[in-house]
């Protein structure tokens, strides 16, 4: 893997090409994913309140009276409904780097999870979704396609590589075995002799053992990470890696899987323009020659990085102002009388043209006509009626023909990669490795055990303590307080616990493993601490505190 991947501008290419020409030559054809929405809208349903809205008794009484009353048929609740997305409509090609551009609070989140399936379930939805001519309740999107959120959600214990490991191990490796077979018996039959890097590569990809090695070693270089691969990722309290790295942790967590459509909401947000473009770069590698399908969203991407984007999705305030190649964009926005000046990135242009207090700025004052403002449903307009706009719709009236085009290979049926006893065991080992690294809190609640229960046996002395109604109380009060101790020996397994249920219902929102294989091992694991510890506390003070020693009570 070093003697393949030193330079990553330059060998990264190099592989993936050497690996299309021996798919090529065989006629193996890759799964292609190919994303058609069309009116699709989002839209939240949302409370109207009076005053300020501070949970004090009073308004939480107000809300509990209007919330029941809104169960009456005869009453009307208050509520507002908020338009996110409008009515969009689109394709997104695979083997084309697409772009997503807009001002914050655009709906260009909201977009990236409903293509992806992964919108909350409390926002209404309407449109349609397909990939490859299957809408989204008849397959599993969460595992066709790959979500890559804007937050950085990871358990601060772990390190780098295992979280990577982790991630690709849940995720399994798909159709790749399949495939990489088929290229090696066709090759027999047709008697053609591959090159022997490549052919060592993609043998040890066959196995199942190293595939995860091999896909965290691609990604740890290609994303930077190489330098804090065993590096804990920390959190506030816990020194770890940096914000950057997390961002881009983030975004490998993802790749390592199988899918072939990702969805990658601001990947690049605190990272210097370098390392962006080395990641846009190398994205652009991997759609080009592997014809996968990806969307990026960008907030504010460098000009050197916006030129390596195939196609361009603008939006603004939750509508498509522009969709189609990129380098035609600024051809749109001439036709609608604005100029984009020299000097002048793009990127920045167009989302300044759509702005209201920019917009004056770029009028082409050859048209010898005045300024006057153009709101965005104006520029939507004039969109759909360009040649742009009616070759989109042109595209989205033919239907998708699944016959020839494509193979079910592409699109997942199944919720979970593995076997119900395979992700139990992957979750028991992670949360094996998470007891090992927080070892110091179990012996020191251990520790802690032993100091009270040596102080709870001078409280309660057998000597002074006799078996009758007057000192009965007294035991009952020395049951009590080894309850109370027992139970309070466990909080500080509690900040451990919610600090990771943010990665939990990320992984299980986006079917890395059932409820059930997370709950198992974190309960049964932790079984035995409890029994050695009401063990320990038993053992010192049972005798001592004058309990009855027959075996029988």
């Amino acid at each position: 893997m070093e003697k393949l991947i030193q330079r990553i501008e330059d060998d990264n290419l190099r592989l993936l090409q050497k690996i299309r020409n021996r798919v090529d030559k065989v006629g193996v054809r890759l799964e292609r994913v190919e994303v058609r929405f069309r009116d699709v809208g989002v839209e939240a349903e949302c409370k109207v309140v009076n005053g300020k809205p501070l949970p004090t008794l009073w308004n939480t009484l107000l809300g509990g009276v209007s919330d029941f009353a809104a169960k009456l048929p005869f009453f009307e609740p208050r509520k507002a409904e908020l338009q996110i997305i409008h009515n969009v409509s689109g394709v997104i090609k695979p083997g084309r780097l697409t772009l997503l551009l807009g001002p914050p609070g655009c709906g260009k989140t909201s977009l990236l999870k409903a293509l992806s399936g992964n919108l909350s379930p409390s926002l209404k939805v309407h449109g349609e979704v397909c990939y490859n001519g299957y809408k989204l309740d008849e397959f599993v999107p969460q595992k066709t396609s790959a979500y890559i959120s804007q937050y950085d959600e990871h358990i601060p214990e772990m390190t780098v590589r295992e979280i990577l490991d982790f991630s690709a191990r849940c995720q399994g490796v798909g159709i790749r075995l399949e495939m990489m077979e088929e290229v090696s018996r066709r090759e027999k039959q047709a008697g053609i002799v591959p090159d022997p890097d490549i052919d060592t590569y993609m043998k040890v990809i066959i196995l199942l053992l190293i595939i995860r090695e091999i896909l965290m070693f691609c990604n740890d270089q290609i994303l930077g990470l190489d330098i804090c691969a065993d590096t804990l990722v920390g959190d506030v309290m816990r020194r770890g890696i940096s914000g950057g790295q997390k961002k881009r942790l983030t975004t490998g967590e993802m790749m390592v899987g199988p899918t072939r459509a990702l969805f990658m909401d601001e990947i690049t947000n605190g990272l210097d323009s370098s390392t962006a473009f080395r990641i846009v770069s190398c994205l652009q590698q991997m759609v080009h020659i592997t014809d996968a399908t990806v969307l990026v969203s960008l907030l504010q991407p460098a000009p050197e990085t916006f030129v390596l984007f195939d196609d361009l999705i603008l939006m603004a305030e939750g509508r498509i102002v522009y969709h189609g190649p990129r380098q035609h964009v600024l051809d749109f926005f001439m036709d609608c009388g604005f100029k984009c000046p020299e000097r002048k990135g793009v990127a920045d242009f167009v989302q300044e043209v759509i702005s209201e207090k920019d917009q004056s700025q770029y009028w082409d004052s050859t048209q010898h006509v005045p300024h006057s403002y153009v709101s965005v449903e104006a520029f939507c307009n004039k969109f759909k009626a360009s040649t742009y706009g009616k070759k989109l719709d042109e595209e989205l009236a033919v239907p998708y023909d699944t016959k020839s085009q494509t193979n079910d290979t592409a699109i997942s049926f199944n919720r979970y990669s593995l076997s119900k006893w395979e992700l139990l065991r992957a979750c028991s080992s992670r949360e094996w490795l998470l007891m090992r690294r927080n070892s110091f809190t179990y012996v020191f609640k251990t520790v802690q055990l032993v100091i009270t229960a040596v102080i709870a046996m001078t409280l309660f002395l057998r000597t002074r303590m006799d078996v009758d109604v007057v000192h009965a109380n007294l035991y009952m009060g020395s049951l009590f307080y080894a309850l109370i101790i027992l139970v309070t020996d466990g909080i500080p397994e509690l900040p451990m616990t919610i600090q990771r249920l943010e990665v939990f219902h990320k992984q299980k929102d986006l079917y890395f493993y059932p409820a059930w294989a997370y709950a198992i091992p974190a309960s049964l694991l932790k079984i035995p601490i409890s029994l050695l510890e009401s063990l320990v506390w038993t053992c010192l003070t049972y005798y001592v505190i004058g309990y009855s020693p027959e075996a029988v009570r």
